[in-house]
């Protein structure tokens, strides 16, 4: 195959968001863009990513801007409701455009 990409189709990919990038943190933020909020349980079940790593991929989430968590008690059970923010969904947006992008302007 003698396609060559010219290197300014490359260069999107290095300006990708890391923080959405990572497929843990995809995960999570896929799951949170289609509906309103989730608790942790069920942010998990959904991405089958473990009680420590979640919580880790969440703290990195929040520290961008991207997520809110909000800890409470339903009973006397702790409750972690995550939600995505407006800076979130905006990051998970132009992730997926430029991805789009860089994938349809591959060579066949």
């Amino acid at each position: 195959m003698n396609d060559v990409l010219p290197s300014s189709d490359l260069s999107d990919l290095a300006e990708i968001d890391r923080i959405v990038h990572e497929p843990a943190r995809l995960m999570i933020i896929a799951v949170l863009y289609v509906i309103d909020s989730a608790d942790f349980t069920f942010v998990m079940n959904q991405t089958g990513i473990t009680w420590g790593n979640l919580s880790a991929h969440m703290s990195k989430l929040e520290e961008a801007g991207y997520i809110e968590v909000e800890k409470s008690f339903k009973g006397k059970r702790p409750n972690t409701m995550l939600r995505l923010t407006a800076q979130g969904r905006t990051a998970f947006q132009t992730y997926r455009l430029k991805m789009r992008k860089l994938l349809d302007d591959l060579p066949a």
